[in-house]
């Protein structure tokens, strides 16, 4: 069972690697604003638990250094990532509101 703590550190986690992350994988992952978007679904306090709970776990791995496929292979690096953010974001995707996808135009648009 997943506590309160262990999604308290998951997010820490989440956002302290997430932009550096997706920088790398934005030519790779062809739904970058979507993903965008369940960032900030992830971190929006009205998301019921359950939804940021798996958004949250999706985007650790998506932000782990190490997972299945290592992303420091151009190409292939990204793929499992894919996958993963792919279950998540359909098992969650009436969660992820306009606004959400506004602040990851926006968050897009200035980053790149």
């Amino acid at each position: 069972m997943t506590t309160s703590a262990d999604t308290s550190e998951q997010e820490r986690d989440v956002r302290a690697r997430f932009w550096a992350t997706a920088r790398k994988a934005a030519r790779q992952i062809p739904f970058m604003d979507e993903v965008v978007a369940s960032y900030y679904c992830a971190l929006d306090k009205d998301t019921p638990m359950r939804a940021r709970m798996m958004l949250l776990a999706a985007l650790a791995y998506f932000v782990l250094p190490t997972d299945t496929i290592p992303d420091v292979f151009v190409g292939i690096g990204f793929t499992d990532d894919i996958a993963v953010l792919t279950a998540a974001l359909a098992a969650v995707r009436a969660h992820v509101k306009p606004v959400h996808r506004e602040a990851a135009r926006e968050a897009l648009e200035t980053r790149s």
